[in-house]
């Protein structure tokens, strides 16, 4: 099992965090904050490459004066942590498409996963957030959700400019030569003078040089019959158990009907799993409480408890939060010690029928880098161990 790390990059935000803090909308962070943050993390992300662990992780987001998410772009990021690192893998969770040209993207991955060795992975999604893709899409693209409701059918909009920029990308990722001719992109425009000629195709400098993995998000039906479909892997994030695992065979099936043949059990699909590991069950669940809350403070508004299960076990109602409890209870959660987490992952594995990448999100948005890191060296060194050694005994 390939384990990695996934944080979303806050600032620190001390005594405000959990139900009873400062109200998101209320706060607003400084720049000597979100340069601590950054420094911070290169520190995390550096310690993650010791302690071994597989990926490290970050999200692109913009405009955050709340302080959650800070770092607009984790291939820029990638790069100097890849400076700092020998080993661990360097992916965003994700690069949002609209957000970007996709000629753009694709030079910036390139050009990390060349100077990296081969250590960036491309993660691609199509974005949150309506105060973040509409500005940075001039206004052509947006994104429907419970914050945003006037704005679903732009999501039918949303996900036709992300396939056929992705289509672009793949392009002129995957060939020496390309042209490209589209309803949103035109690649190269027509009627550009060059030399005495017109531009007919281009050239993308730098392309990969060394094999390259994909992952885009799935929380949708779409996103769950277009992933597989392209062969890309799939990340399931936030999901209760149940669901979880119809979607994760679902992933399976979409993906054999396309490509001839199932995946290996386990393999092209990633869970991401909220973790807290604690001296006691006890313990660890009043500390995983005030990030777990505000977890909920920051990203509820946008209707991020689609795929939990509600109080009466169908869909939740509209503004319902989930407790730590409920988090628990359903799997979304891993709260406890050592043992208690490792026996979460192990029933993971187990009800998915294998589960070959994990990433962990080892604290909530705000808490110390202090906690995190410690939060990072306990699981490294207390249950990785027990979930290897699950593994041998599954192996014979």
């Amino acid at each position: 099992m390939r384990v990695g790390v996934f944080l979303f990059g806050a600032v620190e935000m001390g005594d405000t965090l959990g139900a009873g803090g400062t109200e998101p909308t209320s706060r607003r962070y400084g720049q000597p904050e979100v340069l601590r943050a950054m420094r911070r993390l290169l520190d995390t992300g550096t310690l993650a490459d010791e302690l071994g662990y597989d990926s490290f992780w970050l999200t692109e987001h913009h405009f955050q004066h709340e302080g959650y998410e800070v770092v607009p772009n984790g291939l820029m990021f990638g790069a100097f942590l890849a400076e700092r690192t020998s080993r661990i893998r360097i992916g965003t969770m994700f690069n949002v498409v609209g957000q970007w040209h996709p000629l753009r993207l694709a030079e910036d991955f390139a050009m990390l996963h060349n100077l990296s060795g081969g250590r960036a992975v491309l993660g691609l999604g199509r974005g949150t957030v309506p105060r973040e893709i509409e500005p940075l899409s001039l206004g052509r693209v947006s994104i429907g959700s419970t914050d945003n409701p006037d704005a679903r059918a732009a999501d039918t909009v949303n996900r036709q400019v992300t396939a056929e920029a992705v289509d672009l990308l793949l392009t002129a990722l995957d060939n020496e030569t390309f042209a490209h001719r589209g309803q949103y992109f035109q690649a190269p425009p027509p009627g550009i003078p060059d030399r005495g000629g017109e531009v007919e195709e281009l050239t993308l400098i730098p392309r990969p040089v060394y094999p390259y993995d994909i992952w885009q998000a799935i929380s949708s039906p779409g996103s769950l019959a277009e992933v597989p479909t392209r062969g890309f892997g799939g990340v399931f994030w936030l999901v209760s158990r149940s669901l979880l695992q119809a979607r994760w065979e679902r992933y399976a099936e979409v993906y054999a009907a396309a490509h001839g043949g199932a995946p290996e059990p386990g393999e092209k699909r990633m869970v991401v799993l909220n973790t807290y590991v604690g001296d006691t069950h006890e313990d660890a669940m009043e500390r995983a409480r005030p990030g777990h809350d505000e977890f909920w403070r920051f990203l509820g508004p946008y209707g991020w408890t689609r795929a939990y299960l509600g109080p009466d076990g169908g869909p939740p109602p509209a503004g319902w939060v989930p407790t730590l409890e409920d988090s628990v209870e359903q799997g979304v959660w891993a709260v406890g010690t050592a043992e208690e987490v490792a026996a979460a992952i192990l029933r993971l594995r187990d009800d998915l029928g294998g589960l070959a990448d994990l990433t962990i999100f080892p604290t909530g948005p705000g808490e110390s880098y202090d906690a995190t890191e410690e939060q990072l060296r306990r699981f490294a060194r207390d249950v990785r161990p027990l979930l290897d050694a699950a593994a041998e005994v599954l192996v014979r």
